[in-house]
């Protein structure tokens, strides 16, 4: 069963951006690309750095240490040196506008 947990606002969370979120002692990096919003594991499983300091794409995040990037929707890496896929999470937007409340489902 999927629990949602309450991250913020659409308005809190710029597009191109990710944000490290501790959701049950787990932490999770949300991101916002022009597609919306998406939610993965916040560390490189090549190198266990935080994914949320890294560089939004298109597509997905590249992890600022060695470059790998990995997909937004599967988790997968799209570059070396990552060989190992991050978890993905749901994202769920209730509401509209700005105001609409962005959840992550764990």
């Amino acid at each position: 069963m999927t629990t949602w947990t309450p991250v913020g606002k659409v308005s809190d969370f710029q597009v191109g951006s990710a944000k490290a979120i501790d959701l049950n002692g787990e932490t999770i990096c949300l991101v916002r690309n022009s597609k919306g919003f998406r939610a993965v594991t916040d560390a490189c499983s090549h190198g266990a750095v935080s994914l949320s300091e890294g560089t939004v794409t298109e597509d997905g995040i590249e992890c600022f240490l060695h470059g790998s990037e990995f997909n937004l929707e599967t988790g997968e890496p799209k570059t070396p040196p990552a060989t190992s896929a991050i978890d993905v999470f749901e994202v769920q937007v209730a509401g509209d506008g700005d105001n609409a409340v962005v959840s992550v489902g764990i």
